[in-house]
């Protein structure tokens, strides 16, 4: 699977299309973001995707994840054929070398499929540049080859968050796409044979965890510092409600001296003493699948991710009765409730792409019964199934296997949480959230910086973030 400052990428690399024909095209330099004021004047002055751009080509960029190429490829040329729109793809496993150097020529993709939460943090940037494009108008929009419009296919809360609402100005800048309940994935297998229980409680958490160490098996592991974004913001709900991190993650004065905040700390620290003590060696973009591995062979028990773990880890070895499970961060006491993050990825479109038109038609389609069937039965580069779930409403209902009960988690008393923190002046800043909330977690399990050491940095960053929020 999880990730700032500027456009700073190596030098260019060759670019691969892989997908439909290339028109001329002028270059363009970088535009300022469209003002669309609000969905129903939108509808009106955008063009509906009926009448479309016979002929245009349009240039989409797309991160290659454990979901694999193909399904790209293939929604891509349903687009062509339902729209006459064609495509020029570009997709790569680093797709912010490939982009970058072109882009700092001033040519742009007219669509840009890139989650916030990597390590280069290139999303963050032109949200933070505020070189993002409005798509509210989008969601007017009639979906292409279909009567319904996209706002009425989303399932609720998607648009109304700050992962696609950066800004909060009630206006949409990033589609929501491929959505994943995040948790605390396991050997349920193991569990089993154990006759161990899944803990409901942090206490339970740490009873569990001296268990397990008398049997030689770490408590905690995980892929990079950048999955405890899902983990944090679930933690910080499971700790204080949504009122809690609304005011966190816009950095509200004197949040982190309250007693929520430092319970959070608390949780992280502690749990850093429990973690597999190889994992920060390894929790970078490039072996980062070897902390997941700890999992399958009995060497950690838990470790935070996403449903694409199951496709990503498909052709690893695991020990003998694997079977994977998924729990929600535990309750800070007994009765309370314990949150699952919903992690998804953004499509969005570049401040500089020449042809926005015809881009929002691409992010329409993007809802399309088609192009949801073709996400959902995508398989990875090995030929093992890989389903990337839109969220649209009633998908759930049609998965299968292990999907079922990984999108279950809801229905099964886990709270959803779901949100970022505010965007701020990056260039004033000077660090990430990432940075400076998440990447320290390495050095606290390593031992080479204090829990207090920790909050101290995190209280220093937010006092800039907050003196530069983006409004």
């Amino acid at each position: 699977m999880k990730k700032i400052l500027s456009i700073l990428l190596v030098a260019a690399l060759t670019m691969s299309t892989l997908a439909g024909c290339s028109g001329g095209k002028e270059e363009k330099p970088a535009e300022t973001p469209s003002t669309t004021e609000g969905q129903g004047e939108a509808q009106e002055e955008t063009p509906e995707a009926e009448t479309p751009a016979e002929g245009a080509t349009i240039k989409v960029a797309a991160i290659e994840t454990a979901y694999g190429s193909q399904m790209w490829k293939d929604v891509c040329e349903a687009f062509t054929a339902e729209t006459g729109i064609n495509v020029e793809l570009i997709i790569d496993k680093n797709l912010e070398d490939v982009i970058g150097p072109s882009m700092q020529a001033g040519d742009y993709p007219d669509v840009i499929h890139l989650a916030t939460g990597r390590e280069k943090a290139l999303t963050e940037t032109f949200i933070k540049d505020q070189n993002i494009v409005d798509i509210t108008d989008v969601l007017s929009m009639t979906v292409p080859g279909e009567s319904a419009k996209v706002g009425d296919k989303i399932a609720g809360g998607f648009t109304e968050t700050s992962l696609t609402n950066p800004y909060g100005d009630g206006k949409t800048y990033l589609a929501p796409m491929f959505y994943s309940p995040c948790g605390l994935f396991y050997n349920a297998g193991l569990f089993e044979e154990k006759g161990w229980n899944v803990p409901t409680t942090w206490d339970e958490m740490w009873e569990l965890g001296d268990k397990a160490a008398a049997e030689g098996i770490a408590l905690f592991t995980y892929p990079t510092t950048g999955y405890f974004d899902a983990f944090f913001y679930a933690l910080m709900y499971s700790v204080g409600g949504a009122d809690f991190f609304d005011k966190a993650t816009n950095y509200e004065e004197g949040i982190w001296d309250t007693e929520e905040a430092k319970t959070c700390f608390d949780i992280v620290a502690k749990l850093a003493t429990y973690t597999e003590k190889t994992t920060p060696a390894q929790a970078n973009d490039q072996d980062f699948t070897k902390n997941q591995q700890l999992v399958l062979d009995n060497k950690a028990l838990f470790m935070p991710n996403g449903t694409w773990i199951v496709g990503e880890m498909a052709e690893a070895p695991r020990a003998d009765g694997f079977k994977w499970g998924m729990t929600a961060l535990p309750a800070v006491t007994a009765g309370g409730e314990g949150y699952s993050y919903t992690w998804f990825e953004q499509a969005w479109i570049p401040g500089g792409a020449q042809h926005q038109d015809e881009a929002k038609q691409f992010i329409a389609f993007l809802y399309s019964d088609t192009a949801c069937g073709i996400f959902a039965n995508a398989v990875n580069a090995d030929g093992e199934p890989a389903p990337a779930i839109q969220p649209v409403l009633g998908i759930a209902e049609t998965l299968q296997g292990d999907n079922q009960m990984f999108y279950a988690i809801y229905d099964n008393g886990a709270k959803a949480a779901m949100g970022n923190f505010a965007a701020y002046d990056s260039g004033v800043v000077g660090v990430s959230n990432r940075e400076v909330w998440f990447d320290p977690v390495n050095s606290l399990v390593s031992g080479n910086m204090t829990e207090q050491e920790w909050i101290d940095g995190i209280k220093s960053a937010s006092d800039q973030m907050r003196a530069n929020l983006i409004q």
